[in-house]
């Protein structure tokens, strides 16, 4: 009798183990889903140093403290809450650098979206600050409905509400702005 009860408890223990297992078929990934918060980030990193690479040039050089990645959010990106510096390097080896105190990349529209304490500086040491800027990385285009100010090489300033830019700065609109340009004299016209 004693045997009939364990064989019994045995076979039916299997048989559950075995329902659980063909029943969740196929179904791991929706498992794996409800396992993640939906407005949780799919993964967190600290002290991030990462340099991108092209044709075995480093291009590009970002820095960050921390960074959530939401690769699982309906658009994805990737967000910087404690700031973000990224230092581009141009074929000629010259480098601009372009730092936030905030910041989201939109990775399906390769569309930053940077905040608070923007600061642009070029190579040629133009330097343009924000509290809000957009950078285009696909049309390598920056601009901000936002008050900013840029000071040029030569140190012309430029102050206004609109910034619409390349990323050089040597080709730009502004609206309602407030400049001071160096003018060089050609002796042509005198």
């Amino acid at each position: 009798m004693r045997y009939s009860i364990l064989n019994n408890t045995f076979y039916l223990v299997t048989a559950i183990a075995v329902t659980l297992l063909l029943g969740c078929d196929g179904k791991a990934d929706e498992i794996r889903a409800m396992s993640i918060k939906s407005d949780a980030p799919a993964t967190e990193g600290r002290g991030i140093d990462m340099k991108y690479v092209d044709s075995g040039k480093v291009t590009a050089h970002l820095k960050t403290p921390y960074v959530k990645d939401y690769a699982n959010a309906l658009n994805p990106y990737q967000e910087f809450p404690d700031g973000v510096e990224v230092i581009f390097i141009n074929e000629e080896g010259e480098e601009s650098v372009i730092t936030s105190d905030y910041a989201i990349r939109y990775l399906t529209t390769n569309l930053i979206d940077l905040r608070t304490n923007v600061k642009v500086f070029t190579s040629d040491s133009a330097t343009l600050n924000a509290e809000q800027m957009y950078w285009d990385q696909a049309n390598s285009w920056i601009f901000t409905d936002q008050p900013y100010t840029i000071v040029l090489k030569d140190g012309s300033t430029n102050r206004g509400d609109l910034f619409d830019s390349n990323e050089k700065l040597t080709n730009f609109v502004s609206l309602n702005n407030v400049s001071k340009q160096y003018v060089k004299e050609n002796s042509e016209d005198l």
